[in-house]
């Protein structure tokens, strides 16, 4: 990739961060639970029917793990915000990857302009 390419693939990597919105990082989980009272359908010995679903969301911050509840009717808001934070990752892997081969393609060329 010449010098130029990877300058515009760095300008459209940042074009793409800029539009990606709220994002949260982590992962989230579709749980299923038994709870503690005798005789409750999640307790039957031949046909046990679990209480949930129940969405978890788990993530490390700055040293933290955390894992929490999501209601239900905030999961599709919080997978759009995970997906976007997934893709921020990405985004910027990718823009120092290139900024990297960039700055070694302009050590290169300046070797070969001073003969080194």
């Amino acid at each position: 990739m010449t010098p130029a390419q990877i300058q515009r693939r760095i300008q459209l990597i940042q074009a793409q961060l800029t539009a990606l919105g709220a994002m949260h990082p982590g992962s989230l989980s579709e749980q299923y639970n038994i709870c503690g009272t005798p005789g409750c359908q999640c307790k039957d010995p031949d046909h046990p029917q679990k209480h949930g679903p129940y969405y978890q969301l788990s993530y490390s911050w700055r040293g933290h793990s955390t894992t929490r509840f999501v209601r239900p009717d905030q999961v599709a808001g919080m997978r759009e915000k995970v997906t976007n934070y997934k893709r921020f990752r990405e985004l910027v892997q990718e823009w120092v990857d290139l900024a990297v081969e960039l700055e070694r393609e302009e050590r290169a060329r300046a070797k070969k302009r001073h003969g080194d």
